[in-house]
């Protein structure tokens, strides 16, 4: 149901009034209770875009994504900073040993 903009031809009074499509124009001012109201050529309403899933970036140009991806900085693979050689490895200790005394 969409809303219509009325104005007052006796005392200028303007306000919306939502009413169905085939529904009658209201005739009668609310303000002054003259029989001068008319229905005024409005330009609508917008879409609006209720729930999620509705995102700006999902309309964009394909010149505009792949620009985007060209402009972000490529991140490398992390790797270990010690060369292999020097990586040792160590054997588990034993637990079963007891420590000597000196």
């Amino acid at each position: 149901m969409p809303t219509y903009d009325y104005k007052c031809g006796n005392c200028d009074h303007m306000f919306e009034k939502f009413e169905s499509m085939t529904a009658r124009p209201a005739k009668k001012c609310p303000k002054c209770k003259k029989m001068q109201l008319k229905r005024l050529i409005g330009a609508g309403a917008g879409i609006i875009f209720k729930g999620s899933g509705f995102y700006e970036t999902d309309y964009r140009s394909k010149s505009y994504t792949e620009g985007e991806k060209n402009a972000k900085p490529k991140t490398e693979k992390k790797t270990d900073t010690k060369p292999e050689k020097e990586i040792q490895k160590t054997k588990p200790e034993d637990k079963t040993k007891k420590p000597t005394k000196k």
